[in-house]
């Protein structure tokens, strides 16, 4: 069995994006010449997400004002901010959208369902953060 370990890095302009990172974790994999697998995608940051889902604005639209209503943003909204912090709504939307996804590798390629993309969720951003990729198989 062979890995392949790569990290990918964001910093992103807006507090809040869904980035899809498809394209990335597919030049990777095509890198790492492993044909059958899996391939492990995760957010190494406590603010940020890796989800599975369809890359249609509207959809994500909904899934921010989803969150939004779960876990406002708001500095008095939240003990983790009595800190001085600012990002304790961050935390409860990574919770809620989570932090790894794992994908099986077939013939070379991602073996999604149909529509299914890799997205990095970002909800506390403009700074820079990474995503682990770990590839294994043969």
């Amino acid at each position: 069995m062979r890995s392949h370990t790569q990290y990918l890095w964001f910093n992103t302009k807006n507090r809040q994006e869904f980035i899809n990172i498809t394209p990335q974790v597919e030049e990777e994999l095509k890198k790492s010449g492993i044909k059958e697998g899996l391939c492990l995608v995760n957010a190494m940051h406590i603010t940020s997400s890796i989800f599975i889902n369809d890359d249609e604005p509207g959809l994500h639209s909904d899934f921010s004002a989803w969150l939004e209503k779960l876990a406002p943003y708001g500095k008095d909204k939240y003990r983790h901010n009595l800190g001085g912090e600012d990002n304790g709504d961050a935390h409860l939307k990574r919770t809620i959208m989570g932090r790894v996804v794992v994908v099986a590798i077939t013939n070379g390629k991602l073996d999604f369902g149909p529509w299914e993309q890799i997205f990095y969720a970002e909800f506390d951003g403009r700074r820079k953060k990474r995503v682990l990729l770990k590839i294994i198989g043969d």
